[in-house]
């Protein structure tokens, strides 16, 4: 079942990754909606030069991952003539090929030249695009271990700063495949992933995030009527356009709820169903995980003689699997032996002009040894470059050592004197203040009751009343910190109390954080709540919020949530005045993470993440 759910997945995502526009809205539609024969039709009934149609029909096979088909016209593409854009497309589908040849090793630079043309043509998106596929092609390599994290991050940020709402449904996604044993994160980027697609209006994007919450209910949670609900809602959206292989998956998926609830007739049903649907994307492949699934089924029910003839039908097209691969390699071996040929030819027109060149030979020895002498020359900068650039690391390291140590030292100083302050207000000032109250009633007892000034006694009692709140208030709160008492829960248990009233509600949960952690650590986070509080009662203008503290084996999740006005995230660096830029660098020097969600009118929700 893990088997089939990894395909289900990566048929979801894998083979869902956005297309690449090639400035033909009629194409794009039909390909993205995999109307391949149409698409084919539309390509030959064009009036485009040979080379423009080649690369057209390349690109349609590739997406249709017909790979000897798409080599066949791959070798025929004339790249000198082709435009920047174009070119760009030529090298990501020729990446395309590559990985679905399983040569990620090749993919990786072809991407890379797509990228650098795309940017150089002005396509910010489809450059976008290629972030993705950086990570997607690395995180394929399961026994590498690259820096792949970064190409994902860059994607999500540099779509939600652009509103590219397709590709930030994609980004999101792919982060719950990362979360999926941690809930309450999970969740999170389901609800982002629903909200992105929902705002493109696409019933093939928005049931795709339907289709892997019902996968993640089924096959994480075991809650089977969730996966169900989710299921139906992906085939009520699948209606709405005819995309025969999605269809297929979704009845599969269907079928194997249906066997989690022990209705094996229902679930045979769904699969025969399944079967009959005509389509070409993976189609061997799908029919294999499809017999696979009758056979199981077949023999729960004790049909024996059903599950056989399915299994003979599984090996037939495991066969016809292998010829086909045969059948690639044969293709991409031809066009290899066409471009030996070709070499051979240009090494003997070399060979002729090296001929008529002989004369020249003094010449060119001495030109070899001036290009020896460059390249020493050259090796020796390179070195000296290296070792500045290590000095340069060095410095910087050395500099970052003493920058975290003077944020220490400068929390450590703010603790003491907070702490100072606060004792000051409630020895000194409160104290005052209270013996002030203390004689003032003593004063307001001796005057008579029909004294005309009694009014303004009352008043003047009231100002010192507030006063003295207001200033035994402040001794608390600056006094609400965990160097002296049971840790960071209960501190932010009373900063909660203390800054909640009548207009704003603060609620905190917590789970699995028992024991104490380390007493810097401790400061630095609860500082670090204080300020995201402190800005929902400057700014924030809600009613309600919310403080999140989970702890893992090896992380501690914060989620600080409220309902207020929010303001739009892609400005985050411009609220230098909400505090935001002093939580951001004291989150990255605890080497943690930090997500906003914000939008206007909509609250906010900020997520940290602290490696322990």
């Amino acid at each position: 079942m893990k088997t089939v759910f990894g395909w289900m997945l990566w048929c979801f995502l894998g083979l869902s990754g956005l297309l690449l526009q090639a400035q033909t809205p009629i194409l794009d539609s039909l390909l993205k909606n995999y109307e391949f024969a149409n698409a084919k039709a539309y390509i030959l009934q064009q009036e485009n030069s040979q080379n423009n149609q080649y690369l057209q029909l390349f690109r349609l096979f590739a997406e249709k991952k017909e790979l000897d088909s798409a080599y066949h016209y791959f070798y025929q593409i004339d790249t000198l003539s082709l435009a920047t854009f174009q070119r760009a497309q030529y090298y990501f589908y020729e990446g395309q090929l590559k990985e679905s040849a399983n040569e990620e090793d090749l993919a990786f630079p072809l991407y890379q030249k797509a990228q650098q043309l795309f940017e150089k043509a002005g396509a910010d998106k489809e450059a976008n695009q290629l972030n993705y596929e950086f990570y997607s092609t690395i995180n394929s390599q399961k026994q590498y271990e690259y820096p792949k994290q970064t190409y994902l991050v860059r994607f999500i940020a540099h779509a939600k700063a652009n509103g590219y709402a397709d590709q930030l449904a994609t980004g999101y996604m792919e982060m719950v495949l990362q979360h999926l044993n941690r809930k309450d994160s999970v969740q999170y980027y389901f609800k982002g992933a629903w909200e992105n697609a929902n705002e493109t209006k696409d019933p093939l994007l928005i049931s795709r995030v339907a289709a892997i919450n019902g996968l993640y209910h089924a096959e994480i949670t075991q809650e089977l009527d969730s996966a169900a609900y989710y299921f139906d809602l992906e085939s009520s959206l699948l209606a709405q356009k005819k995309v025969n292989y999605r269809s297929l998956y979704n009845l599969i998926n269907k079928a194997n709820v249906a066997k989690k609830k022990g209705n094996i007739p229902q679930a045979i049903d769904l699969l025969l169903k399944a079967d009959s649907i005509p389509h070409d994307l993976y189609r061997k492949n799908n029919k294999i995980i499809l017999y696979t699934q009758l056979v199981d089924a077949y023999e729960q029910l004790g049909a024996f003689d059903k599950a056989l003839i399915y299994s003979k039908r599984i090996l037939s097209y495991r066969d016809s699997v292998n010829v086909a691969a045969q059948n690639v390699n044969l293709t991409r071996f031809q066009a290899s032996e066409k471009e030996n040929q070709l070499l051979i030819e240009q090494q003997q027109k070399k060979q002729n002009r090296n001929i008529a060149y002989a004369l020249g030979g003094i010449a060119v020895l001495i030109g070899f040894i001036g290009f020896l002498v460059y390249k020493n020359t050259k090796r020796k900068q390179r070195i000296a470059e290296q070792e500045r650039l290590l000095e340069i690391q060095q410095k910087e390291k050395i500099l970052k050592e003493q920058e975290l140590h003077t944020i220490n030292a400068m929390v450590e100083g703010q603790e003491k004197e907070r702490l100072r302050l606060a004792s000051d207000l409630h020895d000194s000032v409160g104290a005052t203040l209270s013996a002030a109250k203390l004689q003032f009633d003593h004063l307001s007892k001796t005057i008579s009751e029909a004294n005309p000034n009694d009014e303004i006694f009352q008043k003047t009692k009231k100002l010192l009343e507030d006063a003295y709140q207001e200033v035994r208030s402040m001794a608390h709160l600056k006094n609400s910190g965990v160097i002296a008492k049971n840790g960071l829960l209960p501190a932010v248990e009373k900063l909660a109390t203390n800054a909640s009233s009548k207009e704003l509600h603060i609620e905190v949960s917590h789970f699995g954080l028992e024991g104490r952690l380390d007493s810097t650590l401790e400061i630095t986070l609860f500082r670090i709540i204080q300020e995201l509080v402190t800005n929902i009662i400057k700014h924030a203008k809600a009613s309600e919020a919310s403080i999140s503290l989970t702890q893992r084996e090896d992380v501690l999740s914060i989620i600080v949530e409220d309902n207020g006005i929010g303001f739009p995230a892609n400005k985050m660096v411009e609220k230098n005045g909400m505090g935001l830029s002093s939580v951001e660098t004291r989150v990255e020097h605890l080497e943690g993470t930090l997500e906003v969600d914000s939008q206007p009118l909509k609250g906010t929700s900020i997520l940290i993440d602290i490696p322990l």
